[in-house]
């Protein structure tokens, strides 16, 4: 019996757990369900604690290139403070609400390539052990869903989406991250801009939807990122053409207009404006990135893409996406973090 104990306090013959998220996507700010399963192991343990991390992966530019890395962005405890015993069962089933601006992985059942998951930590006397981690897949909200339609439907085409670390000045953003979604223009706009790239963050009022265009130059001056902001509110899907509000956006990027904005309820509505620079946030990275005013170029996150069909052919963002490959298990990207990490340890 001392001999199991020793061997439960070291990891070998200790319990095993299995998280279990109800199937189905799930929206930013609703409910994540599901179940952590524990079959005890060859000792009797007490769980002190069930922690779910909600885990990204992010990208960053700096003056050494692009790089990338992990980063929490939510954690949440669900369980703990009971004695497991040797061999025995025990389910412990938990709900939580995501955060409002978590991405979206998923537009129509396509994948977007880009990486969520959920990291369970079970903590018992001395030891922890954060050995499961399930794919997290998102779904649009019907604002963000309604906007990126709308643009299928002006001719835009899909490019890549990826999560960038940094903060967008002038919003409300609370993330340490935010998703962009690159989107190459129709023909007709195909002079004045090369690509835009669209970022919503939503609250519970609202979404505020920052679109970056990169501009080309002219006969006498140069190419740049021309940034605009514009909020709408969730009860607004249903009373608005979106067709013909995204497309007066487009025209206002396009023509070198100031963005407009403000929900009913939006706290950040009187910071609303052109997003010079973003802040950057350091603490997950080997080397601290920071975005400045000049031109942002953002790949897709490693090992994940998704191509787009031409501009101007797809009847929707979505609607022309073509899959390319995609990480088969969510854990390599993160296992590749982590064991560059241990090795400089």
């Amino acid at each position: 019996m001392v001999f199991k104990k020793l061997l439960g306090a070291i990891g070998v013959g200790g319990p095993s757990v299995d998280t279990v998220l109800d199937p189905g996507p799930v929206l930013p700010g609703g409910p994540l369900t599901g179940r952590v399963h524990l079959r005890g192991g060859q000792a009797d343990v007490t769980i002190e604690q069930i922690t779910l991390d909600l885990v990204a992966h992010v990208e960053a530019e700096s003056r050494d290139g692009e790089e990338h890395g992990t980063v929490v962005f939510d954690r949440v405890t669900v369980g703990g403070g009971f004695r497991l015993s040797e061999g025995t069962e025990q389910t412990v089933p938990f709900s939580l609400t995501l955060p409002w601006e978590t991405p979206v992985t998923r537009l129509h059942g396509q994948p977007l390539g880009v990486i969520l998951g959920v990291r369970t930590e079970v903590e018992m006397a001395g030891a922890k052990d954060k050995g499961d981690l399930d794919a997290l897949d998102v779904g649009p909200l019907p604002v963000q869903e309604a906007v990126l339609e709308a643009l299928g439907q002006l001719g835009f085409g899909f490019k890549s989406a990826d999560l960038e670390l940094g903060h967008i000045h002038g919003t409300g953003q609370r993330l340490p991250f935010y998703q962009e979604i690159e989107l190459s223009p129709p023909a007709h706009h195909a002079h004045a801009v090369d690509e835009i790239e669209v970022t919503f963050l939503a609250s519970s009022g609202g979404v505020e939807i920052v679109i970056e265009a990169d501009k080309r130059g002219g006969p006498f001056s140069e190419g740049h990122d021309a940034v605009h902001r514009f909020a709408v509110s969730h009860q607004a899907v249903g009373h608005t053409d979106w067709i013909a509000e995204v497309d007066s956006w487009i025209k206002q990027i396009v023509a070198g207009h100031g963005s407009h904005g403000g929900f009913p309820g939006d706290p950040y509505s009187s910071s609303y404006g052109h997003t010079g620079h973003h802040d950057a946030h350091h603490s997950e990275f080997h080397h601290g990135a920071q975005h400045g005013d000049e031109h942002r170029r953002s790949g897709p996150s490693t090992g994940a893409v998704v191509a787009g069909v031409a501009a101007g052919v797809a009847v929707g963002v979505v609607g022309g996406m073509v899959a390319a490959e995609v990480v088969d298990e969510i854990g390599d990207a993160f296992e590749d973090e982590e064991s560059e990490s241990d090795d400089e340890g």
